[in-house]
Protein backbone atom coordinates (compact mmCIF):
# COMPACT_ATOMS: atom_id res chain seq x y z
CA UNK A 1 0.00 0.00 0.00
CA UNK A 2 2.99 2.65 1.40
CA UNK A 3 4.83 1.98 -2.60
CA UNK A 4 1.14 2.36 -4.49
CA UNK A 5 0.89 5.71 -2.42
CA UNK A 6 4.50 6.94 -2.97
CA UNK A 7 4.13 5.64 -7.04
CA UNK A 8 0.57 7.90 -6.77
CA UNK A 9 1.86 11.22 -5.07
CA UNK A 10 5.06 10.72 -7.61
CA UNK A 11 2.58 10.93 -10.25
CA UNK A 12 1.22 13.75 -9.18
CA UNK A 13 3.68 15.42 -8.92
CA UNK A 14 5.00 14.81 -12.32
CA UNK A 15 1.28 16.07 -13.40
CA UNK A 16 1.50 19.37 -11.47
CA UNK A 17 5.11 19.79 -12.99
CA UNK A 18 3.88 19.49 -16.36
CA UNK A 19 1.25 21.92 -15.59
CA UNK A 20 3.93 24.41 -14.17
CA UNK A 21 5.92 23.98 -17.20
CA UNK A 22 3.67 24.29 -19.39
CA UNK A 23 2.30 27.59 -18.06
CA UNK A 24 5.91 29.00 -17.86
CA UNK A 25 6.22 27.79 -21.87
CA UNK A 26 2.73 29.54 -22.43
CA UNK A 27 4.09 32.80 -20.48
CA UNK A 28 7.53 32.98 -22.56
CA UNK A 29 5.21 32.35 -25.61
CA UNK A 30 2.63 34.69 -25.18
CA UNK A 31 5.14 37.91 -23.61
CA UNK A 32 8.54 37.10 -26.19
CA UNK A 33 7.26 39.70 -28.36
CA UNK A 34 6.30 42.06 -25.34
CA UNK A 35 9.53 41.83 -23.96
CA UNK A 36 11.89 39.61 -24.70
CA UNK A 37 12.16 40.98 -28.66
CA UNK A 38 12.74 44.53 -27.54
CA UNK A 39 15.00 43.86 -24.58
CA UNK A 40 17.22 41.47 -27.29
CA UNK A 41 17.53 44.62 -29.61
CA UNK A 42 18.55 47.39 -27.32
CA UNK A 43 21.46 44.89 -26.19
CA UNK A 44 22.40 43.86 -29.61
CA UNK A 45 22.08 48.17 -30.37
CA UNK A 46 24.66 48.93 -27.96
CA UNK A 47 26.96 46.43 -28.80
CA UNK A 48 27.01 47.83 -32.51
CA UNK A 49 27.58 51.33 -30.99
CA UNK A 50 30.49 50.33 -28.93
CA UNK A 51 31.28 48.47 -31.92
CA UNK A 52 30.83 51.17 -34.63
CA UNK A 53 31.03 54.43 -33.66
CA UNK A 54 33.99 56.65 -32.24
CA UNK A 55 32.57 58.23 -29.28
CA UNK A 56 30.39 54.99 -28.13
CA UNK A 57 28.64 57.45 -24.93
CA UNK A 58 27.90 60.30 -26.92
CA UNK A 59 26.12 58.31 -29.58
CA UNK A 60 23.87 56.36 -26.84
CA UNK A 61 22.71 59.92 -25.21
CA UNK A 62 21.74 60.92 -28.72
CA UNK A 63 19.83 57.54 -29.39
CA UNK A 64 18.24 56.65 -26.81
CA UNK A 65 17.71 60.52 -25.58
CA UNK A 66 18.04 62.19 -28.93
CA UNK A 67 13.94 61.70 -29.47
CA UNK A 68 12.84 63.37 -26.23
CA UNK A 69 15.46 66.52 -26.07
CA UNK A 70 13.26 68.92 -28.03
CA UNK A 71 9.28 68.98 -29.31
CA UNK A 72 10.24 69.18 -32.65
CA UNK A 73 12.15 65.83 -32.55
CA UNK A 74 9.11 63.86 -30.17
CA UNK A 75 6.63 64.68 -31.92
CA UNK A 76 8.25 63.87 -35.07
CA UNK A 77 8.60 60.79 -33.71
CA UNK A 78 5.34 60.46 -32.49
CA UNK A 79 3.94 61.15 -35.32
CA UNK A 80 6.08 58.11 -37.39
CA UNK A 81 4.58 55.83 -35.59
CA UNK A 82 0.71 56.59 -36.90
CA UNK A 83 1.31 54.50 -40.16
CA UNK A 84 3.11 51.75 -38.06
CA UNK A 85 0.22 51.57 -36.22
CA UNK A 86 -2.60 51.55 -38.95
CA UNK A 87 -0.42 49.12 -40.63
CA UNK A 88 0.06 46.67 -38.14
CA UNK A 89 -3.47 46.23 -37.59
CA UNK A 90 -4.28 45.68 -41.06
CA UNK A 91 -1.61 42.95 -40.73
CA UNK A 92 -3.22 41.58 -37.45
CA UNK A 93 -7.03 41.43 -38.92
CA UNK A 94 -5.75 39.69 -41.61
CA UNK A 95 -4.16 37.33 -39.34
CA UNK A 96 -6.36 36.13 -37.03
CA UNK A 97 -8.54 34.67 -39.60
CA UNK A 98 -5.00 32.53 -40.70
CA UNK A 99 -4.10 35.03 -43.40
CA UNK A 100 -1.37 37.03 -43.75
CA UNK A 101 -1.37 40.13 -45.76
CA UNK A 102 2.54 41.49 -47.86
CA UNK A 103 1.47 43.82 -50.01
CA UNK A 104 1.21 46.28 -47.14
CA UNK A 105 3.62 48.88 -49.13
CA UNK A 106 1.42 49.01 -52.21
CA UNK A 107 -1.50 49.26 -50.23
CA UNK A 108 -0.65 52.28 -48.31
CA UNK A 109 0.67 53.82 -51.59
CA UNK A 110 -2.44 53.11 -53.23
CA UNK A 111 -4.69 55.23 -51.00
CA UNK A 112 -2.15 57.88 -50.30
CA UNK A 113 -2.57 58.47 -54.45
CA UNK A 114 -5.73 58.02 -54.38
CA UNK A 115 -6.63 60.16 -51.80
CA UNK A 116 -4.67 62.99 -53.37
CA UNK A 117 -5.69 62.80 -56.73
CA UNK A 118 -9.41 63.03 -55.53
CA UNK A 119 -8.61 65.68 -52.78
CA UNK A 120 -7.19 67.93 -55.97
CA UNK A 121 -10.18 66.95 -58.12
CA UNK A 122 -12.33 67.87 -55.85
CA UNK A 123 -10.83 71.21 -54.76
CA UNK A 124 -11.61 72.28 -58.13
CA UNK A 125 -15.45 71.83 -57.87
CA UNK A 126 -18.06 73.42 -55.85
CA UNK A 127 -17.26 71.45 -52.49
CA UNK A 128 -14.07 73.69 -52.87
CA UNK A 129 -15.08 75.57 -49.05
CA UNK A 130 -16.43 72.80 -47.49
CA UNK A 131 -12.87 70.90 -46.71
CA UNK A 132 -13.92 68.05 -43.99
CA UNK A 133 -16.28 67.27 -46.30
CA UNK A 134 -13.19 66.71 -49.48
CA UNK A 135 -11.49 65.18 -46.67
CA UNK A 136 -13.96 62.56 -46.01
CA UNK A 137 -14.38 61.56 -49.63
CA UNK A 138 -10.83 61.36 -50.40
CA UNK A 139 -10.27 59.09 -47.57
CA UNK A 140 -12.83 56.66 -48.24
CA UNK A 141 -11.80 56.44 -51.86
CA UNK A 142 -8.25 55.52 -50.65
CA UNK A 143 -8.77 52.84 -48.72
CA UNK A 144 -12.15 51.24 -50.71
CA UNK A 145 -9.10 51.59 -53.26
CA UNK A 146 -6.77 50.09 -51.05
CA UNK A 147 -9.06 47.39 -49.73
CA UNK A 148 -10.64 46.43 -53.10
CA UNK A 149 -6.34 45.11 -53.91
CA UNK A 150 -6.09 43.50 -50.70
CA UNK A 151 -10.06 41.94 -50.88
CA UNK A 152 -9.22 40.63 -54.47
CA UNK A 153 -6.43 38.34 -53.14
CA UNK A 154 -8.73 36.96 -50.52
CA UNK A 155 -11.20 36.65 -53.42
CA UNK A 156 -8.34 34.22 -54.98
CA UNK A 157 -7.64 32.37 -51.90
CA UNK A 158 -11.26 31.48 -51.34
CA UNK A 159 -12.12 30.98 -55.17
CA UNK A 160 -9.41 29.48 -56.12
CA UNK A 161 -7.33 28.84 -52.75
CA UNK A 162 -4.24 30.56 -53.76
CA UNK A 163 -1.36 31.62 -51.77
CA UNK A 164 -2.36 35.03 -50.40
CA UNK A 165 1.06 35.68 -49.47
CA UNK A 166 1.87 35.67 -53.42
CA UNK A 167 -1.03 37.35 -54.89
CA UNK A 168 -0.91 40.35 -52.03
CA UNK A 169 3.11 40.35 -53.04
CA UNK A 170 2.46 40.48 -56.75
CA UNK A 171 -0.82 43.08 -56.85
CA UNK A 172 1.94 45.77 -54.28
CA UNK A 173 4.68 45.00 -56.82
CA UNK A 174 2.46 45.88 -59.59
CA UNK A 175 0.59 48.79 -57.89
CA UNK A 176 3.67 50.69 -57.50
CA UNK A 177 5.29 51.24 -60.89
CA UNK A 178 1.45 52.55 -62.14
CA UNK A 179 1.59 55.03 -59.59
CA UNK A 180 5.28 56.27 -60.22
CA UNK A 181 4.02 56.34 -63.60
CA UNK A 182 1.29 58.71 -62.31
CA UNK A 183 3.34 60.95 -60.08
CA UNK A 184 6.24 61.24 -62.84
CA UNK A 185 3.66 61.81 -65.56
CA UNK A 186 0.15 63.55 -65.34
CA UNK A 187 0.23 64.76 -62.01
CA UNK A 188 3.90 65.64 -61.78
CA UNK A 189 4.38 68.85 -59.53
CA UNK A 190 6.68 71.26 -61.68
CA UNK A 191 7.10 73.65 -59.24
CA UNK A 192 9.35 71.76 -56.61
CA UNK A 193 12.53 69.54 -56.91
CA UNK A 194 11.00 66.57 -55.23
CA UNK A 195 9.68 63.61 -57.43
CA UNK A 196 6.01 64.34 -56.36
CA UNK A 197 2.49 65.56 -56.90
CA UNK A 198 0.96 68.50 -56.01
CA UNK A 199 0.16 69.67 -52.52
CA UNK A 200 -3.53 69.97 -51.55
CA UNK A 201 -4.68 72.91 -50.51
CA UNK A 202 -4.39 73.77 -46.65
CA UNK A 203 -8.17 73.73 -45.87
CA UNK A 204 -7.66 70.04 -46.52
CA UNK A 205 -5.01 69.38 -43.71
CA UNK A 206 -5.11 67.62 -40.84
CA UNK A 207 -5.00 69.95 -37.80
CA UNK A 208 -1.04 69.95 -36.55
CA UNK A 209 -0.73 69.25 -32.65
CA UNK A 210 3.27 69.94 -31.55
CA UNK A 211 4.63 72.60 -33.71
CA UNK A 212 6.92 72.97 -35.11
CA UNK A 213 7.33 69.04 -35.90
CA UNK A 214 4.55 67.12 -37.97
CA UNK A 215 2.65 65.67 -35.80
CA UNK A 216 -1.15 65.93 -36.36
CA UNK A 217 -4.80 64.87 -35.02
CA UNK A 218 -4.12 62.00 -37.22
CA UNK A 219 -2.42 59.88 -34.06
CA UNK A 220 -5.41 60.45 -32.41
CA UNK A 221 -7.19 58.60 -35.13
CA UNK A 222 -4.77 55.60 -35.17
CA UNK A 223 -5.62 55.08 -31.52
CA UNK A 224 -9.16 55.21 -32.45
CA UNK A 225 -9.04 52.65 -34.56
CA UNK A 226 -7.05 49.95 -32.19
CA UNK A 227 -10.24 50.29 -29.94
CA UNK A 228 -12.09 50.09 -32.78
CA UNK A 229 -10.07 46.91 -33.81
CA UNK A 230 -10.20 45.31 -30.37
CA UNK A 231 -13.99 45.61 -29.52
CA UNK A 232 -14.40 44.31 -33.67
CA UNK A 233 -12.59 41.16 -32.85
CA UNK A 234 -13.50 40.85 -29.21
CA UNK A 235 -17.34 41.48 -28.76
CA UNK A 236 -18.59 41.21 -31.93
CA UNK A 237 -19.79 37.96 -33.97
CA UNK A 238 -18.14 38.99 -37.02
CA UNK A 239 -14.80 39.21 -35.09
CA UNK A 240 -15.62 36.06 -33.18
CA UNK A 241 -15.58 33.71 -36.65
CA UNK A 242 -12.50 35.76 -37.47
CA UNK A 243 -11.06 34.71 -34.62
CA UNK A 244 -12.42 30.83 -34.82
CA UNK A 245 -11.42 30.56 -38.62
CA UNK A 246 -8.57 31.18 -37.55
CA UNK A 247 -7.59 28.84 -35.09
CA UNK A 248 -8.94 26.25 -36.69
CA UNK A 249 -11.03 26.74 -40.26
CA UNK A 250 -12.21 23.01 -40.36
CA UNK A 251 -13.87 23.21 -37.09
CA UNK A 252 -14.94 26.52 -37.80
CA UNK A 253 -16.48 25.24 -41.11
CA UNK A 254 -18.13 22.68 -40.21
CA UNK A 255 -19.61 25.05 -36.96
CA UNK A 256 -21.73 26.74 -39.74
CA UNK A 257 -18.95 29.81 -40.23
CA UNK A 258 -18.44 30.91 -43.80
CA UNK A 259 -14.50 31.33 -43.63
CA UNK A 260 -14.41 31.86 -47.32
CA UNK A 261 -16.57 35.13 -46.65
CA UNK A 262 -14.52 35.95 -43.91
CA UNK A 263 -11.12 35.25 -45.41
CA UNK A 264 -12.61 38.22 -48.35
CA UNK A 265 -14.21 40.58 -45.57
CA UNK A 266 -10.54 40.21 -43.04
CA UNK A 267 -8.29 40.86 -46.36
CA UNK A 268 -10.50 43.71 -47.11
CA UNK A 269 -10.48 45.49 -43.64
CA UNK A 270 -6.72 45.06 -43.79
CA UNK A 271 -6.26 46.52 -47.24
CA UNK A 272 -8.66 49.46 -45.80
CA UNK A 273 -6.21 50.20 -42.75
CA UNK A 274 -3.52 50.13 -44.29
CA UNK A 275 -5.01 52.37 -46.76
CA UNK A 276 -6.15 54.58 -44.09
CA UNK A 277 -2.08 54.76 -43.00
CA UNK A 278 -1.12 56.53 -46.64
CA UNK A 279 -4.52 58.44 -46.26
CA UNK A 280 -3.38 60.19 -42.93
CA UNK A 281 0.43 60.34 -44.30
CA UNK A 282 -0.45 62.46 -46.71
CA UNK A 283 -3.01 64.80 -44.97
CA UNK A 284 -1.54 65.44 -41.75
CA UNK A 285 2.23 65.03 -43.14
CA UNK A 286 3.81 65.09 -46.78
CA UNK A 287 0.42 66.99 -48.27
CA UNK A 288 1.68 65.24 -51.44
CA UNK A 289 2.23 61.95 -52.54
CA UNK A 290 6.31 61.64 -52.79
CA UNK A 291 7.39 58.94 -55.16
CA UNK A 292 7.73 55.38 -53.25
CA UNK A 293 7.27 57.28 -49.63
CA UNK A 294 6.26 54.08 -48.28
CA UNK A 295 9.15 51.84 -49.41
CA UNK A 296 10.00 50.10 -46.41
CA UNK A 297 6.78 50.74 -44.50
CA UNK A 298 4.50 47.36 -45.38
CA UNK A 299 7.71 45.32 -43.45
CA UNK A 300 7.86 47.62 -40.16
CA UNK A 301 4.21 47.36 -39.65
CA UNK A 302 4.27 43.78 -40.17
CA UNK A 303 7.26 43.50 -37.97
CA UNK A 304 5.87 46.02 -35.10
CA UNK A 305 2.37 43.10 -35.30
CA UNK A 306 4.61 40.40 -34.51
CA UNK A 307 6.30 42.40 -31.71
CA UNK A 308 2.81 42.58 -30.25
CA UNK A 309 1.64 39.52 -31.46
CA UNK A 310 -1.60 40.42 -33.00
CA UNK A 311 -2.75 41.98 -30.05
CA UNK A 312 -4.47 45.46 -31.12
CA UNK A 313 -3.84 47.30 -27.93
CA UNK A 314 0.08 46.03 -27.65
CA UNK A 315 0.03 47.52 -31.48
CA UNK A 316 0.49 51.10 -29.73
CA UNK A 317 3.61 50.59 -27.44
CA UNK A 318 5.19 48.24 -30.42
CA UNK A 319 5.13 50.96 -33.16
CA UNK A 320 6.48 53.52 -30.32
CA UNK A 321 9.15 51.93 -29.81
CA UNK A 322 9.93 50.95 -33.81
CA UNK A 323 9.50 54.72 -34.32
CA UNK A 324 11.90 55.42 -31.77
CA UNK A 325 14.28 53.23 -33.30
CA UNK A 326 14.07 55.11 -36.17
CA UNK A 327 14.46 58.48 -34.89
CA UNK A 328 17.03 57.83 -32.60
CA UNK A 329 19.24 56.47 -35.30
CA UNK A 330 18.66 59.42 -37.48
CA UNK A 331 19.51 61.55 -34.73
CA UNK A 332 22.53 59.66 -33.65
CA UNK A 333 23.46 60.14 -37.43
CA UNK A 334 23.08 63.81 -37.35
CA UNK A 335 25.29 64.27 -34.13
CA UNK A 336 27.92 61.58 -34.24
CA UNK A 337 28.31 60.35 -37.34
CA UNK A 338 26.85 56.83 -36.61
CA UNK A 339 25.38 55.23 -40.09
CA UNK A 340 21.60 54.16 -40.80
CA UNK A 341 22.98 50.85 -41.22
CA UNK A 342 23.25 50.16 -37.59
CA UNK A 343 19.62 51.26 -37.25
CA UNK A 344 19.07 48.78 -40.24
CA UNK A 345 20.55 45.95 -38.33
CA UNK A 346 18.70 46.13 -35.42
CA UNK A 347 15.46 46.09 -37.61
CA UNK A 348 16.30 42.98 -39.35
CA UNK A 349 17.12 41.43 -35.92
CA UNK A 350 13.68 42.05 -34.70
CA UNK A 351 12.34 40.96 -37.62
CA UNK A 352 14.34 37.67 -37.25
CA UNK A 353 13.72 37.42 -33.63
CA UNK A 354 9.69 37.56 -34.42
CA UNK A 355 9.45 35.22 -37.10
CA UNK A 356 11.77 32.61 -35.84
CA UNK A 357 10.88 30.07 -33.33
CA UNK A 358 13.75 28.15 -32.65
CA UNK A 359 14.12 29.61 -29.11
CA UNK A 360 10.70 28.68 -27.85
CA UNK A 361 10.78 25.38 -29.50
CA UNK A 362 14.36 24.90 -27.46
CA UNK A 363 12.07 25.86 -24.26
CA UNK A 364 8.89 23.52 -25.09
CA UNK A 365 11.74 21.04 -26.00
CA UNK A 366 13.04 21.05 -22.71
CA UNK A 367 10.08 20.87 -20.96
CA UNK A 368 8.83 17.87 -22.82
CA UNK A 369 12.48 15.88 -21.59
CA UNK A 370 12.12 17.28 -18.26
CA UNK A 371 8.29 15.99 -18.09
Amino acid sequence: MRKEKREMNKEQSNLRFRAKSKNIFLWINQYFGFILIPAIAIIILIILIFIFSDNPFSTLYFFFIGPFRSVFSFGNMLNASVPLILGALGVSIAMKTGNLNLGGEGQVYLGAFITVAAALELSNTFLSQYGIIIIIIACLLGTLCSGSIAALSGFCKAKWNTNELITTFLLSCAVIPVINYLITGPYLNPETSLISTKKIAENLRLALLLKPSNLNIGIFIAIFFVFIVHIFLSKTKLGYEFRMAGKNEIFARYGGINTKLNTVMAMLFSGILYGLAGSIAVLGTHHAVIKEFSSGLGWNALAVALIARFYSPAVIPAAFFFAWLGAGSRIAMQNTGLTMDVALIVQAVILFLCTSTVLLKAFLKTGKHDG
